[in-house]
């Protein structure tokens, strides 16, 4: 079969592969991959992709992928994970819509109230049309990440 990317390792890059695997104090993904550079190296073992994944305990896929980075991006990008190009989720609150919270958040009270719960801000906001829905939970990482406080107090 022919390889698409065909990974050839210097023997300055065979030697800190060996040393990396053979140390074992580094990410189990960094030395998988570094099993699998090994593993496939044009002028060492060259397995196929099936076969350094049996070996590896991965999937022909990943072993692919690794050579491709190899390839195109050199060694450091084979070793590291692909990075996500967008988050999982969407964050609710952008910049604005943070501000917004904070601005709410320093405002009176509502009547009868000594102070702004995290369930009581949630609702202000979607009240006022800022997001269709957010939890208190969210609402709470959100302010905890800002550098303002509202009391001296102890929270807890």
């Amino acid at each position: 079969m022919n390889k698409k990317y065909i990974v050839r390792l210097s023997e300055e890059e065979r030697c800190m592969l060996k040393e990396l695997v053979s140390k074992g104090k580094a990410a189990a993904y960094r030395i998988k991959h570094a099993n699998v550079l090994l593993q496939v190296d044009a002028d060492g073992v060259d397995w196929g992709d099936e076969q350094a994944a049996e070996a590896c305990s991965c999937s022909p896929r990943t072993v692919f992928n690794i050579r491709q980075r190899f390839v195109e991006q050199g060694l450091d990008a084979a070793l590291l994970r692909k990075k996500r190009e967008r988050p999982p989720t969407e964050p609710l609150l952008d910049g604005e819509k943070e501000a917004r919270l904070v601005q709410i958040a320093c405002s009176e009270p509502p009547a009868g109230q000594a102070r702004w719960t995290l369930r009581m801000l949630a609702e202000e906001l979607i009240a006022l049309e800022v997001v269709a829905s957010i939890s208190a939970p969210t609402v709470m990482r959100t302010l905890k990440k800002t550098s303002s406080s509202r009391t001296n107090e102890n929270a807890g």
